[in-house]
């Protein structure tokens, strides 16, 4: 595989990039508080505003992996992937009114101590680890990525750049807190869409204009619009992509820790919802202009495909590529796009290693240290062990991205992971927000039973491998396409091998059956168990008589209706008094 080589300027702007990130996490460290709290160090003192938050919740899970891997996917397989952005407009209004106000009423820095609270302690420990799973093997990927990139562009090895990134992002996550990753977020999301811009920018230099990228790309297939097949096996339909992606999303963006702790650090409930819907039109702007790079790619090598051409052996290396063969001659451009796809991991990594050390603080060490010392942990003394853990996240992301190339396309293992894992955590939340005859032994029975299935046909296999639009090598050399091309060949033909039905299924429908199995096992669990007397939800209640029900809870929608059924049933024992307190609860609500 041909490689290229950095220049002078190219040098700068990446060295650059990183001495910037680096330089955030040490200015948030010696000004303000000094990061000498957890609830500056976790939490920015909850004195955000939404602009940095709203690109942040963007460059936490949308970053190198929707770099290389969306438009990776328009070049393979088409433009249907953005289909997917529909589910994130009907999703927005759920994560902001159903879950984000009963997560802002407790003003935690674990989003799992609702989960103590709704049914306890056992649920909040359970949901706690499969999100540190969750994250961990995110956090993988996340840093493999962009090692492809520069494995591709300059040389370097990718062990090299593995560690070049994950250290840096270390750096400046342990010194500065939520803070500096906050603000860097912002700086590497204008990073990652001049990354996209500059491919669709030269591409359409080469092809004289966008017009003829489109053309090009409706001739050869490129562009759809539409597929409502109900075949719960084809890889992308618009069930599959709106059904799926609104799990997936509300499962990041609604009850994931990563996101409400980004959310918890603005200053009131309004601006945390004005963040959420400031991030929509950024998601959106990112996912199609990323789909429009891989057409954009497609153009350039429509006549001969690099991976059929010998030149790169992984799809996610494509975009890389490009950045070679074609950006060379701009001094710095390179430079500029590497740095993005840097900037795009660094912003989801930091996001995760923030949010992990939270988690584990809260969850973890303090139960811990108050079981063993028989006393609270108070924060001043916990701040220290906050940024230790912190750090050895970092280094731990670092190993776990030397295995991450076993996962397949970046894209596919990304959605893999939140979908085995979120799918089954959103709906223990759901279950805890939306209804009250649920409890913990139910609860805790349909997470275990969703996760184990989940991670069955998640991860299970054998699995066929999607079978890509036509790519063509007309326009190659006649040097490697033969013996490549033969090889691909031979790979796709004889017997087409028999799978298991569930391992067809497509990767977005894991969320979704996750999900669904926690909700269903969980509830008539619980309805069972309470019948026979075996589990109770006494602790939703402030009285021993179950009657005063602890509304902070539960979603407002339902709160309020719960509050109204309540008081119209004590009208009929003082109907003066019901009129007082029905007075008082809607001037509260």
């Amino acid at each position: 595989m041909p490689l290229g080589t950095f220049d002078i300027w190219d040098t700068l702007v990446l060295v650059s990039i990183l001495i910037i990130s680096a330089l955030i996490g040490i200015y948030y460290r010696y000004t303000g508080g000094k990061q000498k709290t957890t609830q500056e160090y976790l939490m920015a003192d909850q004195s955000m505003t939404t602009f940095p938050v709203s690109f942040s919740l963007m460059a936490s899970f949308m970053s190198a992996i929707s770099l290389m891997g969306v438009s990776n996917e328009s070049y393979q397989f088409g433009t249907l992937f953005g289909a997917i952005n529909i589910s994130y407009v009907l999703s927005t209004p759920i994560a902001a009114y159903i879950f984000l106000p009963v997560f802002y009423r407790m003003r935690t820095t674990s989003v799992y101590e609702y989960l103590e609270r709704r049914f306890g302690h056992a649920t909040r420990l359970a949901a706690s680890m499969a999100f540190t799973l969750q994250m961990v093997l995110y956090m993988g990927i996340a840093l493999y990525a962009p090692a492809l990139a520069l494995e591709a562009v300059t040389g370097i090895p990718r062990g090299t750049a593995i560690l070049v990134l994950g250290l840096v992002c270390t750096f400046y996550s342990t010194l500065g807190g939520l803070k500096a990753v906050l603000i860097t977020d912002v700086f590497q999301s204008f990073l990652m869409f001049a990354a996209i811009f500059a491919v669709i920018g030269v591409s359409a230099i080469r092809a004289g204009g966008l017009g003829a990228i489109w053309d090009v790309a409706q001739e050869r297939g490129r562009v759809q619009y539409f597929d409502f097949s109900m075949d719960l096996t084809v890889r992308h339909t618009w069930w599959s992509l709106i059904i799926g992606g609104m799990v997936t999303y509300l499962s990041l963006y609604g009850v994931n820790q990563t996101q409400v702790q980004r959310l918890l650090s603005v200053h009131n409930l309004k601006s945390a919802q004005s963040a959420l819907w400031w991030n929509l039109p950024i998601l959106g702007m990112l996912s199609f202009s990323t789909i429009f790079s891989g057409l954009a790619i497609f153009y350039y090598y429509r006549d001969c495909d690099p991976v059929l051409n010998g030149r790169i052996k992984s799809r996610d290396q494509l975009m890389p590529l490009f950045a070679v063969d074609t950006m060379g001659q701009y001094p710095g451009l390179c430079g500029l796009f590497v740095s993005g796809i840097f900037s795009a991991s660094l912003s989801t990594v930091s996001s995760a290693v923030t949010s992990l050390s939270a988690v584990t603080l809260e969850d973890y060490l303090k139960p811990l240290y108050k079981a063993i010392f028989k006393r609270t942990l108070i924060d001043s003394q916990s701040t220290l062990p906050t940024k230790i853990i912190a750090c050895i996240y970092g280094l731990l992301c670092i190993l776990l991205a030397f295995g991450a190339g076993s996962m397949g396309g970046v894209l596919q293992a990304s959605l893999t992971i939140f979908g085995v894992v979120g799918g089954p955590l959103l709906g223990i939340f759901t279950l805890g927000v939306c209804t009250v005859r649920t409890n913990q032994r139910g609860v805790l029975l349909g997470f275990l039973l969703g996760l184990t299935f989940s991670f069955w046909i998640g991860f299970g296999g054998p699995k066929p491998a999607p079978t890509p639009l036509p790519l063509s090598t007309t326009g190659c050399e006649l040097r490697n396409v033969t013996e490549v091309a033969q090889a691909v060949q031979a790979t796709m033909s004889g017997a087409e091998p028999h799978f298991f039905w569930l391992y067809r299924l497509s990767y977005l429908w894991f969320c979704v059956l996750g999900f669904l199995i926690t909700i269903a096992i969980g509830y008539c669990a619980s309805l069972t168990l309470t019948h026979f007397n075996i589990a109770d939800n006494s602790q939703i209640y402030f009285d021993k008589c179950h009657k005063q029900l602890d509304y902070d809870l539960f979603a407002p929608i339902l709160s309020r209706r719960w509050r109204r059924q309540q008081l119209a049933k004590q009208a009929h024992a003082n109907p003066d008094e019901a009129l007082t307190k029905l007075t008082l609860a809607t001037g509260a609500i």
